[in-house]
């Protein structure tokens, strides 16, 4: 089965930004050779998260305000022993939400919901620039 592979970076804000990858990840997919199959979207690194969501202000917001809630970043987690980057918190959101995403894509269109984008999700204490793995799998 043929596998195409390509690679974006991606800034995302300290905290919980989030950004909307959704029309880079549809290009990719329409420029691709392969028709029909699957898009997997996988995040380098062990504070970034790819999820689906209704990419909004007050939505982000409340995303924001949730996870602060379950995993506040200025508890002192034990990571923060280990190499003293104070970003333990970061790391448990990451776990929480997950590193990668597969897509069915179908006539070289992602298939997605009306209001579901792609996002990237920046969980670290500093402003990051991240490769984002799009691999290709299915027919041509």
């Amino acid at each position: 089965m043929p596998v195409e592979t390509r690679e974006i970076s991606v800034i995302g804000k300290e905290d919980c930004g989030i950004v909307n990858i959704t029309e880079i990840v549809s290009e990719k997919a329409q420029k691709s050779k392969i028709r029909n199959g699957t898009i997997t979207i996988f995040c380098i690194g062990s504070t970034g998260a790819i999820t689906t969501m209704e990419f909004e202000s007050n939505l982000s917001k409340d995303v924001a305000e949730t996870l602060d809630k379950l995993i506040p970043l200025n508890k002192d987690y034990h990571h923060h022993e280990t190499w003293g980057d104070y970003n333990g918190g970061s790391h448990l959101r990451s776990l929480l939400i997950g590193p990668s995403l597969t897509v069915p894509v179908v006539e070289k269109r992602l298939t997605l919901g009306i209001w579901q984008q792609i996002v990237y999700i920046n969980f670290d204490r500093t402003e990051k620039v991240r490769k984002i793995v799009l691999q290709i799998i299915g027919e041509f």
